[in-house]
């Protein structure tokens, strides 16, 4: 990708791939292309102009209802900014793929009964808004911590995502990985699938009670292995599925060793998972992106592994632990830029989500998060700072990533040291969702803001990193 684009970026996974543009000539775009008849053309909801005239690429699509000033969140006036769209034509290293002519598709005329579309944004009810939702991107995104019987410790992640535009197939992605700590050794894998035999969600009346997701392992389900391969999954690949309620989940996902995208080896998990409670993210769980759409966004983020199975090294491990889950969906562009994400869980049961936002310069554009356990403390930038104590060069991609935090929450009087339990906790997801990121297990250590240890307070967490490696094929 030339310099100037930067990288493609969508919290949580790529805007290529959200904006359904293609993450690179021969991955998320070579999937796009067994779908579309005309490859290089987007779906009809997008008005694109050239890259080379505007640092904007496109307007908020037409579902998304606009919302008076005094309904925007905060930060709001802080987005136009930072919505600069760089995954809508520059996630290709060719032409400005969404500057061509939109695919003239008749349109039926609305029924004269069809219900406007709502104004955003709208109460989060449940069990509703676990399902999927008709909006431009959507995922559901796992990860947690997980306690062998004979103290070996994994971390994991595992996320679907959901494209939808206008008229096109939906599409699909999925990420899954391992993180062997006391082996030193990350593992995972990938795959695309188009179409909604996807979707198993149960319903009520036509509303969801929760997601049931299965990606196949049949032919024409994409699986790759590399930043510019799409390649079907091997032959003894079995499905991946993803299920949730409020009263708890399955995950299930395995690769052989010839789908592990870097040549660490066969792993699998199987859990299932408790209830725990919501958090609502960014005040009522809703962020406005201003001219660049909203996401709806909240968390679960105690959700205890009841029961589980890691195979790892040809061995079935028995696994208890905690799942930290994640759900967006909304009618948003890209950002450019990058961020920091951490996930934390405290032994006295308190949680913290903190998010730091940095535009295409690097520059900070945005901070917040959230402290509770029984109540939510909602955070501003003023309430919290994070400095890198620690680097990571990539051998993979040559990519520098901060590598250990300090985080500092005066409110709380915390004073939390952040490790990673493996430093490569890369993935390569360039043939799937346009992206390189890294998203790792961390171990916590927790002193009060005077820096006193506090001996009886502990913790784990995950962090996301993305914007520090380059994007596209």
């Amino acid at each position: 990708m030339p310099a100037s684009f930067g990288p493609c970026l969508c919290r949580r996974r790529c805007a290529c791939w959200a904006a359904g543009t293609g993450g690179s000539r021969g991955g998320w775009r070579a999937f796009w292309n067994q779908v579309l008849a005309t490859p290089e053309t987007p779906p009809p909801e997008w008005s694109v102009m050239s890259r080379s005239r505007s640092p904007w690429f496109g307007s908020r699509p037409p579902s998304f209802a606009s919302r008076p000033p005094s309904s925007r969140s905060r930060s709001g006036s802080s987005w136009p900014l930072l919505l600069v769209a760089l995954a809508l034509a520059g996630c290709s290293g060719g032409g400005p793929t969404l500057a061509n002519r939109p695919v003239v598709r008749p349109e039926p005329p609305p029924s004269p009964s069809q219900s406007p579309a709502p104004h955003d944004p709208l109460p989060i009810t449940f069990p509703r808004d676990d399902g999927p939702h008709h909006r431009l991107t959507e995922w559901w995104y796992y990860t947690g911590h997980l306690v062998a019987d004979d103290g070996r410790r994994f971390g994991f992640e595992f996320v679907v995502f959901r494209a939808e535009r206008g008229g096109f197939p939906l599409g699909w992605a999925s990420h899954v990985a391992l993180t062997d700590e006391g082996a030193g050794r990350f593992h995972y894998a990938q795959r695309n699938e188009v179409g909604p035999q996807v979707d198993h969600s149960p319903t009520t009346a036509g509303s969801p009670d929760g997601f049931a997701l299965t990606l196949s392992a049949v032919p024409g389900a994409l699986a790759s292995p590399g930043p510019a391969t799409a390649l079907p999954p091997p032959s003894d690949a079995t499905p991946w599925s993803m299920a949730g309620t409020q009263e708890g989940g399955r995950l299930i996902a395995s690769a052989s060793a010839g789908e592990v995208a870097n040549g660490q080896g066969a792993f699998g998990l199987d859990l299932s998972l408790g209830s725990g409670p919501v958090v609502l993210q960014h005040q009522y769980g809703f962020v406005d992106f201003g001219a660049g759409g909203g996401s709806y966004y909240y968390s679960r983020p105690r959700q205890p592994v009841v029961r589980g199975t890691v195979t790892v090294g040809g061995q079935a491990v028995s696994v208890r632990g905690t799942a930290w889950f994640d759900h967006e969906w909304g009618d948003f562009v890209s950002i450019g830029g990058g961020w920091q994400w951490f996930a934390i869980n405290l032994s006295d049961g308190r949680s913290i989500t903190l998010w730091l936002v940095r535009d295409a310069t690097g520059s900070p554009v945005l901070a917040y998060g959230t402290l509770g356990a029984a109540s939510t403390v909602h955070l501003t930038q003023a309430d919290f700072e994070v400095a890198a104590t620690g680097n990571w060069r990539s051998p993979h991609t040559r990519a520098d990533y901060p590598a250990g935090w300090r985080v500092a929450i005066s409110q709380a009087n915390l004073l939390l040291d952040l490790v990673p339990t493996l430093p490569d906790q890369e993935l390569d997801a360039r043939s799937t969702t346009g992206e390189v990121y890294w998203e790792g297990s961390q171990r916590v250590t927790v002193r009060s803001s005077s820096g006193v240890a506090i001996p009886s307070l502990s913790g784990e967490a995950y962090v996301e990193l993305t914007g520090y490696a380059p994007a596209g094929g």
